[in-house]
């Protein structure tokens, strides 16, 4: 089986929050943040995709990278204040934890050819 990519992996988890958020009653401060915050990684990524530069390219990733701790952040408020399940938490946070790491590569890999292309 093909390992998922940032952006597979960002799409089922907005697509995860969405439903999710649907099903919560009240507590809208906290789903408004956490769906800006999920939709806004896959959106940074698909960017990327087409960065002017590989600059470009590593704030964009970076940024997707702020925007997936910022998700994991509402998602913790989100079952601290009893709106979802601690497996949802787990479920959320662990999808949340694999693009994170991805993402931390993905840039890692850009920065490192990037002072490489610097050294040439």
């Amino acid at each position: 089986m093909q390992e998922q990519t940032i952006r597979e992996l960002s799409v089922e988890l907005t697509v995860a929050i969405t439903e999710m958020c649907e099903n919560i009653t009240g507590k809208s401060v906290f789903k408004n943040q956490l769906l800006r915050s999920c939709s806004s990684i896959g959106a940074n990524v698909s960017e990327a995709k087409y960065a002017q530069s590989r600059a470009d390219f590593i704030n964009k990733m970076e940024i997707a990278l702020k925007e997936c701790h910022e998700t994991d952040y509402w998602i913790e408020i989100l079952y601290r204040v009893h709106a979802i399940t601690e497996e949802q938490d787990k479920a959320l946070s662990k999808t949340c934890g694999n693009i994170r790491r991805k993402l931390i590569a993905s840039i890692t890999t850009a920065k490192k050819n990037e002072f490489e292309g610097d050294i040439n």
